[in-house]
C-alpha cells in the first residue's frame, strides 16, 4: 500500500544481529551453491562431445546429472527463500496491509513451515545414515555411484531452511507488530 504511512518503530538491535547474521549467511551459502551449475555444465558438455563426436558416451554422466542437479535445486531452496522467490498461491496477497502478511506469514510458518521441515530433516537423516552405513550404490546405471552424499542432501536442505525460516519468522512478526519490512539492505550485510 503505497500511501500508508510507514512505521518509526526502529527494529531492535538483537532482532538485526540475528536476521543479518542468518540472511549473510544464506545470501553467502547460496551464491556457493550456484556455483554447481559448472560443474554441471561441463560434465554435460563433456558428455555431448563424447558421446556424439567420438562416439564414446560415458557411464557416469547420467547419474551425475541428475544428482548434480537435484543438488543445487535443494541446496537453492534456503537462498530461494531469503529473496522471497517462492511461489506465493494466494490471489489476495498484494491487496493485504504489511501487518496482514506478516501474521500470515507468522501462522503459515509456525504451523505448516516449522513441523515440516523438522518432519523432513529426522526422517532423511535417518535415510542418509542408513544409506552410509550398508555403502548403498546406486541401480540406476552400470557406474553405480554411492548414494549417501546425494540422500545427505535433504537432512541439508531442510536444515538450511530451518535456519533461514527462522529469520523469516522474526521478520515476519516484526512486521505483523509495526506494519514494516525488514529490507534487504537492513539484513544482509555486503
Amino acid at each position: 500500500m503505497s500511501g500508508a504511512p510507514r512505521s518509526t518503530v526502529e527494529p531492535s538491535p538483537a532482532l538485526l544481529r540475528i536476521t543479518r547474521a542468518i540472511d549473510s549467511f544464506s545470501d553467502w551459502s547460496g551464491k556457493i551453491v550456484a556455483w554447481l551449475i559448472l560443474p554441471l555444465v561441463l560434465s554435460l558438455t563433456y558428455e555431448a562431445v563424447a558421446r556424439y563426436l567420438f562416439d564414446a558416451p560415458t557411464l557416469w554422466a547420467y547419474d551425475l546429472s541428475y544428482m548434480m542437479y537435484a543438488a543445487i535445486f535443494m541446496l537453492g531452496a534456503h537462498y530461494t527463500l531469503l529473496k522471497g522467490a517462492h511461489i506465493r498461491t494466494d490471489m489476495l496477497w498484494e491487496r493485504f496491509s504489511v501487518r496482514t502478511k506478516g501474521r500470515i506469514d507468522v501462522v503459515a510458518y509456525t504451523i505448516f513451515f516449522f513441523p515440516a521441515m523438522i518432519l523432513l530433516f529426522y526422517a532423511s537423516v535417518d535415510e542418509a545414515w542408513r544409506s552410509w552405513q550398508m555403502g548403498e550404490l546406486s541401480e540406476q546405471t552400470a557406474w553405480r555411484p554411492i548414494l549417501w552424499p546425494f540422500k545427505a542432501i535433504v537432512p541439508l536442505t531442510a536444515l538450511l531452511l530451518l535456519i533461514q525460516g527462522a529469520s523469516e519468522l522474526l521478520k515476519s512478526l516484526y512486521a505483523a507488530r509495526t506494519g514494516r519490512f525488514l529490507t534487504t539492505a537492513e539484513t544482509i550485510q555486503v
